[in-house]
């Protein structure tokens, strides 16, 4: 795992040294992704610089320092991430007799690109990755991203000059970058709390799709294609559907859920398993062990909070497949003190508070190895979320009410605050007992009145109305407005997993990850997110995945040959933490700066009037509106600590 940034300048006039000069500045700010070497590569004549900072995975000599030149001499290539079938990659191209100098995945990448082409060796590739390729005779400067978006990267051209990086930061860090906000992209932030691509912060800055490619030569134009897409995915699955029964889908796919943990087990440094103790994890870590003539080391933290606190869950399961395991039980003021860092962590606002979490548990797994296995990406590709199957089920009952009297139904239960709720449920047994029921109970209300694309909206929205809290603000639809979905997938449940894998996994769930485990320089592995794992998904039919109200059938199976369903068969909870507590508490007065009316209204970017009555609200306990008040706070914390403009 890496960091990557450079630039292309068409009307360059600056001499190498310059350049090396600007591409090192550049990648210096992402020293946290690669503090073991760094490398620089320019060339005047064409304008283009490259940098790279290098955590060592596979290969750990200087053979594998980056950026690096193919044997040909034609392309020089930067790559931040892992080929994880380097070695198949490498026998493949045995033919063409390479003088291989070191054994690095990224020199197997570059030597097929010169061999095949870079699409076809991105076709070939299975990876998580983000690339930087440029063709030294054709002058022509490639970027490319992973399939599911695992690995970031942002671009942004300003005239003749277009620059690139792993984190905005990088190209934050060339003199002629502008910072301006982009008042539209804000106002999607605010309602999901998180910037779905192609859009960032910055106005004119964009992140490459994932499964993107982008190009530019000599004439300057800019062409961004795919070279993958989960829609293909989609045609393909339904064109070919798996026809087998049941069992025969669990043994296909523990075939491949093996060969995608397998793979990303490999690597030159010590590797572990973040667990939680859910069934992502659990099913990672137990195909860990059973490929591992060691114990795996596994990784969880735990609160003090009972509501929150998984750490039993996970130790549990270590001690039935007989994992190296380490728990670390946090107090609150632990939590708290990570706060303050998001903005320097993330580098852009991002409001999921599980980020406190996760940074936490991966600073703790980065003081043991250098690689850690995660079970992310499970719930979208094997339809996990109880929006899921919760919705369908009320869906059903509530389908034949008339709407007056789904409206009446939706005003009593938003009649009664949310702590209210919260307290009526206690009388359930703690296993079955929903966590933050008030809230859920509200946002179904808003969703029972509402129709399919809609009540998605909703559903996935922390803000509801966003455009009232940006000033100047248009919201802009990049997906749900996706009308060809309800031809290709019919089903609704279908419709809102393909939503969550191309919008929320790389915006929130993949950015999340990524920045936390970067943050610590622990790279971060995704099994679940194996291309050839997801297609398999999408092949099989939607009751294999969802069966009888309960997500995730299919890969349970799975699970339970290795543990059994006592262990893990509870209430789904997520990796969270009492913000709304916090916010009443000890983040009372953090909170109360940051959402000073008359700062806000200075700063003329955000509406202080809905800001302050939802605070209002939720000090008084009336609505727990944790989630729109943490947008807004992230973006205004981050603001304060990069003092950036706006533009409308």
């Amino acid at each position: 795992m890496c960091g990557l940034a450079g630039f292309l300048h068409l009307t360059n006039r600056d001499g190498e040294k310059a350049l090396l000069a600007a591409a090192r500045r550049m990648a210096g700010t992402l020293r946290h992704r690669g503090p073991d070497r760094e490398g620089a590569w320019a060339d005047a004549s064409a304008g283009i610089a490259l940098g790279f900072r290098r955590l060592s995975i596979l290969d750990l000599s200087p053979a594998g320092d980056q950026p690096m030149i193919s044997k040909s001499g034609r392309y020089v290539l930067c790559l931040n991430g892992e080929i994880y079938n380097a070695d198949a990659l490498r026998r493949k191209l045995a033919p063409h007799a390479i003088p291989f100098r070191g054994h690095s995945d990224t020199e197997v990448l570059l030597e097929a690109i010169d061999a095949w082409g870079l699409e076809v060796a991105l076709t070939e590739a299975v990876g998580m990755f983000a690339i930087a390729l440029w063709n030294r005779e054709a002058r022509e400067l490639s970027l490319a991203r992973d399939r599911l978006g695992k690995k970031p990267l942002y671009w942004s051209q300003q005239g003749p000059l277009l620059l690139f990086g792993s984190e905005l930061r990088a190209l934050r860090a060339h003199a002629a970058f502008a910072a301006e906000i982009d008042r539209d992209a804000l106002v999607g932030f605010i309602r999901r709390g998180y910037f779905q691509h192609p859009s960032t912060v910055y106005r004119g800055v964009h992140q490459l799709p994932p499964g993107g490619m982008l190009k530019i030569g000599g004439n300057g134009q800019v062409a961004v294609q795919s070279y993958w897409t989960l829609r293909e995915v989609c045609r393909s699955a339904a064109a070919h559907p798996f026809t087998g029964a049941l069992a025969e889908a669990v043994d296909c796919l523990e075939v491949l859920l093996r060969e995608a943990v397998g793979q990303r087990m490999l690597a030159d440094v010590p590797v572990g398993a973040l667990l939680s103790g859910g069934y992502d994890s659990s099913t990672v870590v137990a195909l860990m062990q059973a490929q591992s003539n060691r114990a795996v080391r596994t990784f969880s933290i735990g609160f003090r909070e009972p509501d929150y606190d998984e750490a039993g869950h996970a130790a549990a399961v270590a001690r039935r497949l007989g994992t190296e395991h380490t728990e670390l039980v946090l107090t609150p003021s632990d939590a708290l003190a990570v706060v303050p860092k998001l903005p320097e962590i993330y580098d852009e606002p991002f409001a999921d508070s599980s980020a406190i979490p996760t940074y936490l548990v991966c600073q703790l797994a980065r003081s043991h190895v250098t690689v850690a296995l995660s079970g992310d990406g499970g719930d979208e590709v094997f339809a996990g979320y109880n929006r899921y199957a919760q919705g369908e089920r009320v869906r059903r009952r509530i389908a034949a009410l008339p709407l007056g009297v789904r409206r009446a139904l939706a005003a009593g239960m938003r009649s009664a605050p949310s702590a209210m709720w919260d307290h009526f449920a206690q009388v359930l047994p703690e296993s079955t007992r929903p966590r933050q029921i008030g809230d859920k109970i509200h946002k179904l209300a808003d969703v029972i009145t509402a129709d399919d694309e809609a009540a998605y909206l909703r559903l996935t929205s922390q803000w509801p109305d966003p455009e009232d809290v940006v000033v100047g603000g248009r919201e802009v639809r990049f997906i749900e407005a996706d009308q060809e979905l309800k031809r290709l997938l019919p089903q609704r449940v279908e419709r809102m997993q393909y939503l969550d894998t191309v919008s929320y996994l790389p915006g929130d769930i993949l950015t999340k990850v990524d920045r936390a485990s970067m943050a610590v320089s622990l790279e971060a592995r995704a099994p679940m997110l194996d291309h050839r794992v997801v297609a398999f998904a999408w092949s099989l039919p939607h009751d294999y995945k969802v069966c009888n109200g309960r997500s995730k059938w299919v890969m349970r199976q799975v699970l339970y040959r290795h543990v059994p369903p006592s262990l893990v068969d509870r209430a789904k909870s997520g990796f969270a933490v009492p913000i709304g507590d916090w916010l009443r508490g000890p983040l009372r007065d953090w909170a109360e700066d940051l959402l000073d009316a008359r700062p806000l209204k200075a700063a003329g970017i955000l509406n202080p009037d809905p800001i302050r009555r939802r605070w209002q609200e939720h000090l008084e306990g009336r609505r727990n509106w944790q989630h729109a008040l943490w947008s807004v706070l992230m973006f205004e914390a981050w603001r304060r600590a990069h003092a950036v403009g706006s533009s409308h």
